[in-house]
């Protein structure tokens, strides 16, 4: 079965119309708006909220004494007789006990406590830092596509009048167009049609990623945008930097401010409250106990003495061998391996910014070479090969491959444009804890 695309052209029109359409009654979003609403309405944040609350609250309940105890009986009851009043000891008695935690045991459990809860805030500036990065690239994405169809788009007018030319000259007979140099023009115009809807179909994709974060179903990107400068990068002096020990040093100063550092440190300080905490266990453990007892009269109607007792207890921790000492090296080896995770994170944050840079570096040197060299020589070429062919001594196959080579060129100096904007997120998630030069001023103000 041949199939004709003259004939589906405007069925696939229309429906890109009728999505136009709806896309025209979508909320418009530039990549900085983008940003802030998927930050401000990501339900993670939510959570470690909650969970930020719930460890102050037990923070709170850790640091009280435990309920006293209280006990009622009778003492002394003759079984005999069952009557209160027939011995000088029956009596009935109330007491209240209460029992003191070791040494600081109630201080450092909220301490401990206290410090897991202050790790929330900087899991949540992580949590930012990464939903920046995220959504920055979807949009990324999205715009790229965007760009690519626009100039397909600009270009296609051009591979229909090449189409036009094949055909006059093949038909007049007045050039040396053959039936194949036709074929290969429609054939290229088909492919850029191809090319087109594979490209829409990786924008609405995209989108859709998009709208997740951003709650929303039907989004648009704001016009206008530049792509090169659609992200600020923070810190650029490091990646300027030439001498290596003092690179090496701002690098260790910028990732130890970072939040998922940040975030270990108050994991290591809680742990360390853990190990004070286990230590504790070699303290004596208090207690109180008050009674009053109540005796009734004599057979003969004399009044007895009500009894009042008070008491101090405590336990001895003798036997620490397997007890004690063992709470507390288990204290200090979770206290060790949270310093191995913060050892760790910060090689994975130093080789992820040391591949982001050299990938950055790279992609600078490659839009150097586009915007210098290979954009201006591949319009010349285009531009020759068209000449040549209409003094009759070109090739028209030659001229489509010019024309076709010239797009993709653009097509991939837009690439590196965006690939140079999504590296340049990447990088500022590495400086997280460094504020940008927006924040600063902003902060001076």
């Amino acid at each position: 079965m041949h199939f004709d695309y003259k004939i589906w052209r405007p069925m696939v029109c229309a429906s890109l119309v009728a999505l136009s359409a709806t896309l025209a009654h979508a909320d418009s979003y530039s990549l900085e708006n983008a940003v802030t609403t998927a930050q401000r309405q990501d339900p993670w944040v939510q959570g470690s909220l909650k969970r930020q609350e719930s460890l102050d609250a037990l923070s709170v309940e850790a640091g009280s004494l435990p309920d006293p105890s209280v006990s009622l009986g009778v003492a002394n009851l003759p079984i005999d007789t069952f009557d209160f009043s027939q011995e000088g000891m029956t009596q009935f008695k109330v007491g209240v006990s209460q029992m003191f935690p070791r040494g600081k045991t109630l201080s450092l459990k909220r301490e401990k406590l206290q410090k897991l809860s202050e790790m929330q805030p900087y899991a949540r500036a992580d949590r930012n830092a990464q939903v920046a990065v995220t959504v920055a690239q979807l949009w990324l994405d999205t715009y790229r596509s965007e760009q690519t169809i626009y100039l397909i788009e600009q270009d296609r007018g051009l591979f229909e009048h090449l189409v036009d030319v094949a055909q006059s000259s093949y038909t007049t007979a007045s050039g040396r167009t053959r039936q194949q140099d036709l074929v290969r023009a429609q054939l290229e115009l088909t492919r850029l049609d191809d090319r087109l809807t594979r490209l829409y179909q990786q924008r609405d994709m995209s989108l859709a990623k998009l709208g997740e974060w951003l709650g929303d179903p039907v989004i648009t990107l704001s016009e206008n945008e530049n792509s090169e400068s659609l992200i600020e990068l923070k810190a650029p002096g490091l990646i300027k930097e030439r001498d290596r020990s003092t690179k090496l040093r701002q690098l260790s100063e910028i990732l130890s401010r970072h939040p998922k550092i940040k975030r270990i440190d108050q994991k290591i300080n809680a742990f360390d409250s853990g190990v004070k905490l286990a230590k504790q266990s070699y303290k004596p453990q208090w207690g109180v106990n008050a009674s009053y007892g109540y005796r009734d009269q004599t057979p003969m109607g004399d009044d007895r003495s009500d009894f009042f007792s008070v008491g101090v207890s405590f336990d001895v921790p003798l036997f620490t061998g397997k007890r004690q000492d063992k709470k507390v090296q288990s204290a200090n080896a979770e206290l060790e391996a949270v310093k191995t995770e913060r050892a760790l994170v910060l090689r994975q944050l130093k080789a992820g910014y040391d591949s982001a840079e050299a990938m950055y570096l790279r992609l600078v040197e490659r839009k150097f070479l586009f915007d210098s060299r290979l954009l201006k020589e591949m319009a010349e070429q285009a531009e020759a090969s068209l000449s040549a062919y209409t003094n009759d001594d070109g090739d028209f196959a030659e001229v489509v491959r010019a024309r076709i080579a010239e797009l993709n060129a653009r097509i991939e100096a837009l690439h590196v444009d965006i690939d140079m904007q999504k590296n340049i997120a990447q990088l500022n998630y590495f400086q997280a804890g460094t504020p940008s030069t927006k924040e600063s001023s902003r902060a001076a103000l």
